[in-house]
């Protein structure tokens, strides 16, 4: 989790224009935008707006489980054999805002916990704080990320 110095109405479209070919992911570009700096300004036309709404992130898609603006944002890939969520809660405090994460995956797969436990445990824990460090800059107006260009993403 991390305050941030905006209301939670000013961080939530950040949130909702994520995704892979539009906003990125707000981390280490190099590894989950395919290299493309993430967005640095709010795009209307990438908003996730209703659950049910589709979110690119690379070779999959997230579905958005529960939109409620300004409040909540939950993503959610199921198959067979992969079931992760990365939920997304902000409340308004003295401070600003307050948003607070959760990621959860569970692979039905040979040695599925371990790979849970050792690989993406920390993998994802490295990669959401960076998010949480990119989101803040950008919310507060500054660069936030690492990378050279501007937001377009064709």
């Amino acid at each position: 989790s991390i305050t941030l110095d905006a209301t939670p109405g000013e961080v939530f479209p950040w949130l909702a224009q994520m995704g892979t070919g539009r906003a990125g992911w707000y981390s280490y570009d190099l590894l989950d935008n395919l290299g493309r700096s993430s967005a640095r300004r709010v795009h209307p036309e990438w908003q996730v707006r209703r659950a049910g709404d589709q979110l690119p992130a690379g070779p999959i898609s997230f579905t958005a489980s529960v939109v409620d603006p300004p409040r909540v944002l939950v993503l959610s890939y199921l198959s067979p054999r992969v079931a992760f969520t990365l939920a997304y809660s902000l409340r308004h405090t003295d401070q600003g805002a307050r948003l607070v994460t959760r990621v959860r995956a569970r692979l039905s797969i040979p040695l599925g916990s371990l790979v849970e436990r050792y690989l993406l445990g920390p993998a994802d824990g490295i990669m959401l704080r960076r998010q949480l460090l990119g989101l803040a800059g950008r919310v507060a107006g500054r660069s936030g990320n690492s990378g050279h260009g501007d937001d377009e993403l064709s």
